[in-house]
């Protein structure tokens, strides 16, 4: 994890169950606390971004007309249905 740009203190109170994880982690992995921190909160703000990306540009394509059709939403149901696997 390469740290870029200048560095902010932040507070933030967790469940003491959550300390004693992340101590006996940073343990394990002989990370420091801090460390395995950032890292979680650097990965939850990128999937969730990249979540609300895909949600607006989603947004922006109903938006634009750009929806399947009753046919095309019934074909992929019949492709992935469970009664059409043989078996």
């Amino acid at each position: 994890m390469a740290v870029t740009g200048q560095t902010v203190t932040i507070s933030v109170r967790v469940p003491e169950n959550l300390r004693d994880q992340l101590a006996a982690l940073a343990k394990a992995t002989a990370r420091p606390r801090r460390y395995l921190a950032v890292d979680a909160l650097r990965r939850y703000v990128e999937d969730e971004a990249w979540i609300v990306a895909r949600i607006e540009e989603g947004i922006r394509a109903a938006d634009a007309g750009e929806l399947a059709t009753p046919e095309q939403v019934a074909a992929v149901f019949d492709k992935y249905s469970t009664a059409s696997v043989d078996g």
